[in-house]
């Protein structure tokens, strides 16, 4: 079964750069869970972001999700697991985890 685990940190922590030793560890992380992940990415902060909402006809966009929330959507993986046992584990392995939460959703499947 697929699961998205979607990433929520407060952005503010890259607000001066990643570090480094972060970065090696998301490595060892996507080397260690390589038969899993179906696809994954980092997010540009939400200040680049739009959101469209459709209203009787007509396209609405504003400038990014701003809402007052203490953490953003960072990014995500799109991970394949047997079980939601095994979805949680995964993300609990995710090093973002440490900081903010995952939020681990099994994907709908429509026949």
């Amino acid at each position: 079964m697929e699961y998205l685990l979607l990433i929520y940190e407060n952005q503010q922590r890259y607000a001066q750069g990643f570090d480094p030793a972060e970065l090696k560890e998301y490595g060892a992380f996507g080397q260690q869970h390589a038969s899993s992940i179906k696809g994954g990415h980092a997010l540009q902060p939400t200040t680049t972001g739009a959101t469209v909402r459709v209203r009787n006809g007509k396209a609405l966009v504003t400038d990014g999700p701003f809402a007052e929330t203490k953490e953003q959507l960072g990014g995500f993986y799109l991970v394949e697991a047997p079980d939601r046992e095994a979805a949680l584990a995964i993300a609990a392995k995710i090093p973002g985890a440490r900081f903010g939460s995952v939020e681990v959703r099994p994907i709908q499947k429509f026949s």
